[in-house]
């Protein structure tokens, strides 16, 4: 495995088909523990740890992404909880059925879809609303662990302020633009998961 400052290095200089294409020297493993009803019960569970409600797109799809990569990183699980997969677009990686899964919450009644102004911008913010408690039965012990772990570092940031985070780190300087990141690319992060894993 390719080294963290190797990593780095080929970050800063912007050669990011050496880092995937020494991935791709071996077998790609992406194991994908979840179903439709899952999904829609992560996107019910971050709403609902978030007070009913995620504020803006962005954010619930940067959440999303950090829930996905720091499981599959977390004991080295290579587990993600949507299934989903995710390009490197320009505001930073998005999941691509993540819209998709909402509209099936909408539609079902269990979420709510509300649009706000935001001062000095010229789009409006949309809202997500849960309004049903999420199915913890969908998720295991790990899967919570990582979950509330996200929620309490990031939850509190805007998608803006994710937006800026995920364009530092090499899943996505690794990835070509709308390109898909591979999910091995999170174990070049050096997550700490020290809080998490003393009390394991």
């Amino acid at each position: 495995m390719v080294g963290l400052s190797r990593v780095a290095k080929c970050c800063e200089t912007c050669n990011k088909r050496s880092i995937y294409g020494i991935i791709n020297t071996k077998k790609r493993k992406r194991v994908s523990m979840s179903g439709t009803k899952k999904y829609e019960n992560l996107i019910l569970y971050i709403c609902d740890s978030l007070g009913g409600s995620v504020d803006g797109k962005k954010k619930l799809a940067k959440l999303l992404y950090y829930i996905d990569f720091d499981r599959y990183e977390y004991k080295e699980s290579m587990i993600n909880i949507s299934g989903d997969t995710y390009k490197a677009w320009k505001m930073g990686p998005v999941p691509d059925k993540y819209m998709n899964i909402v509209s099936k919450l909408v539609k079902s009644g269990k979420l709510k879809h509300t649009t706000r102004d935001l001062v000095c911008y010229y789009h409006k913010q949309e809202i997500f609303t849960s309004t049903v408690k999420p199915d913890v039965s969908q998720f295991d012990k790990d899967d919570i662990v990582v979950i509330d772990r996200v929620i309490k570092k990031y939850g509190g940031l805007s998608g803006k302020q994710l937006e800026t985070l995920t364009h530092q780190e090499a899943p996505y300087l690794s990835t070509d633009p709308n390109e898909e990141i591979a999910y091995e690319l999170s174990f070049y992060r050096g997550t700490d998961f020290s809080d998490v894993l003393a009390v394991a």
